[in-house]
């Protein structure tokens, strides 16, 4: 029988965990801050930005916000970033993506502080990542991570193949899979015989960013799934990167959408928060 790995239930634990933490740190007369800038009001990231402000309050973390206009200029954003930097109650600033055009997005990221940057993104950041260093994870894979340790998937030995290569998701996935001591193989638009190449991986991590593009063409039978992707299809329901009906009976476990990644990178995004107030 196929086992659905609930996102939704494993970010709790994760989350009830943290809020022992948090509870623990007050005790101690010690708050955690976590700065949400939003640049403009585009309703998804509207969306992403209520939802994290509900986890901290869920777990007991203090959020500020500051929603800037659309047409808000670079050096106005830099310099709240510079101020939030400086400012010795704030443990993690966070910029939610995208911005609009006319900012540009490497140069926010880098002007956050390493030792604030909780979303993971900041180049010290994956540097420390890819050597073994100490420094914040970004989110979603590291909630991917999670999502296989809690569920008992073993990593350690395993064929993995993750199908895409950005910046956020891909090249980290890669990364940790490795650090789980997993063969890791990544596939994207270029890779030859894809599905070749699909069909050989224990785990499959889907982060291509096309509604449904893993068919059971694409799969070996027995596979753990990993679905990181979020669309609408022709009927406005949402759904992931992987067809979910059509490997469903072929896999022995697969992560659903929505409820399935999506919940973690919050819980990850929370748990980087606590862990900045714990080290920094």
């Amino acid at each position: 029988m196929t086992q659905i790995i609930d996102g939704k239930i494993i970010s709790k634990q994760i989350k009830d965990e943290l809020k022992q933490t948090v509870d623990k740190l007050k005790t101690e007369n010690k708050e955690i801050t976590l700065a949400v800038i939003q640049v403009g009001n585009d309703p998804a990231s509207s969306v992403y930005v209520n939802n994290k402000k509900k986890a901290c309050a869920y777990i007991g973390i203090n959020s500020l916000s500051y929603e800037l206009e659309e047409k808000v200029k670079e050096t106005e954003l830099l310099e709240l970033i510079y101020d939030l930097n400086d400012n010795p109650i704030v443990n993690g600033i966070l910029v939610q993506l995208p911005l609009p055009s006319h900012i540009n997005e490497d140069k926010i990221i880098n002007a956050i502080t390493p030792m604030k940057d909780v979303d993971g993104f900041h180049p010290q950041n994956v540097g420390a990542m890819c050597i073994g260093g100490q420094g914040f994870v970004s989110c979603t894979p590291a909630g991917v991570i999670q999502l296989l340790k809690r569920s008992q998937i073993e990593i350690a030995g395993k064929e993995c193949v993750v199908v895409g290569r950005s910046n956020i998701v891909g090249k980290p996935m890669s990364l940790l899979l490795l650090k789980e001591n997993g063969t890791v193989t990544i596939a994207h638009s270029k890779t030859k015989d894809l599905k070749e190449v699909t069909k050989r991986a224990d785990i499959l991590v889907v982060a291509v960013g096309k509604p449904k593009f893993i068919t059971n063409e694409y799969v070996k039978e027995g596979a753990v799934v990993i679905d990181v992707g979020i669309h609408r299809d022709d009927n406005n329901k949402l759904c992931g990167d992987v067809d979910y009906e059509a490997v469903y009976n072929k896999v022995s476990a697969i992560t659903p959408v929505p409820g399935g990644v999506g919940p973690m990178t919050i819980a990850m995004l929370m748990n980087n928060c606590v862990v900045s107030a714990l080290n920094f």
